[in-house]
């Protein structure tokens, strides 16, 4: 029996709604928050350890790399929390239209953007 069903969907070719991208990158940042905690960690614990540890961590950070890896952290975890916000406010019904949630997920981005760059102000 042949069906007219695709077998392989190509999710590339959907158009997503803006709120989807927004709950998928959601998920997303959660990851690499998770994977971020490694290099969060190690530079406490080398400010920690010592006053020596701690001029090295200072000198850690003050590297480019270094400083763009815990601005893109700090970015993660600011579009998390504010697409994580807009998610409980759903799960209380409000926003849960197509029209709201379109709204919150261009607030939850263009929060997260100036906040970044707020931030990248302070830390550059």
């Amino acid at each position: 029996m042949k069906t007219d069903r695709p077998v392989n969907l190509n999710l590339l070719a959907f158009s997503f709604p803006l709120a989807a991208l927004v709950s998928i990158t959601h998920r997303v940042t959660g990851v690499i928050l998770f994977v971020g905690v490694a290099f969060a960690l190690y530079a406490l614990n080398m400010a920690l350890a010592s006053p020596e540890g701690f001029a090295a961590a200072q000198q850690l950070i003050a590297q480019p790399l270094p400083k763009f890896i815990l601005l893109g952290l700090i970015a993660a975890l600011e579009f998390h929390i504010l697409a994580g916000l807009k998610h409980i406010l759903m799960d209380f019904h409000l926003g849960d239209s197509v029209a709201a949630a379109r709204r919150g997920s261009v607030a939850v981005i263009v929060l997260t953007i100036l906040s970044t760059a707020v931030i990248g102000a302070i830390l550059w």
